[in-house]
C-alpha cells in the first residue's frame, strides 16, 4: 500500500513538473516573436535558432529543457543563437509564421529552423536525427548545431 501511494505521488509530481515547463507562448503573435528574434540577432551577430513545436509535445519539451540545462548544449546556443520558441498547436498554427519559416511542420515536431542574422532562410532540421533512446544526443545535438553557427558558414561581415 505504502508503495503504491509513493508511486502515486511521484507520478503525481511528475506531471506537475512537466505541466509547469511550458517554453511555447501558445498565444504569441509568431510573426512578430521571428522579426523581434531577427532584430536581435542582426545587433549581436548571431543566427535565430527556432524551435517550432508545441506544450503538447513531450520530444518539444525535451528539447527545450536540455537547451537550458544541458551546460553543453546551452553554451553553444547562447554563443551562436537567439533561440525562440515558435508555437504550432490545434488551437494557434500561426499560419503566416509557418510559410516565413518555409512550413516547417512537415518534419513533424519540434522542428528546428535556422535564419541568419538578417532573416533569410538556411536550413530545416528534423529532430529525429538528433534522438536517442528517450531523449537527444548531446552530440548529434551540438554538431548539428555547430554546423549552422555564423562562424561554421563565415557569413557574418
Amino acid at each position: 500500500m505504502k508503495r503504491n501511494l509513493l508511486l502515486l505521488i511521484l507520478m503525481a509530481l511528475s506531471v506537475f513538473a512537466f505541466a509547469q515547463n511550458k517554453p511555447y507562448d501558445e498565444k504569441a503573435d509568431a510573426v512578430q516573436q521571428i522579426n523581434n528574434a531577427i532584430h536581435e540577432a542582426n545587433r549581436t551577430n548571431k543566427f535565430v535558432l527556432c524551435q517550432v513545436g508545441g506544450n503538447w509535445c513531450p520530444w518539444c519539451l525535451t528539447f527545450a529543457d536540455m537547451a537550458q540545462n544541458n551546460d553543453t548544449v546551452k553554451s553553444v546556443i547562447d554563443k551562436n543563437f537567439v533561440y525562440i520558441h515558435v508555437n504550432y498547436s490545434k488551437e494557434n498554427k500561426n499560419p503566416e509564421a509557418m510559410r516565413m519559416l518555409r512550413n516547417p511542420a512537415r518534419f513533424g515536431f519540434p522542428v528546428f529552423v535556422i535564419l541568419d542574422n538578417e532573416g533569410n532562410y538556411l536550413h530545416t532540421q528534423n529532430s529525429v536525427y538528433l534522438e536517442e533512446g528517450k531523449g537527444y544526443n548531446v552530440k548529434k545535438v551540438t554538431d548539428f548545431l555547430e554546423k549552422w553557427t555564423p562562424q561554421s558558414l563565415n557569413t557574418l561581415k
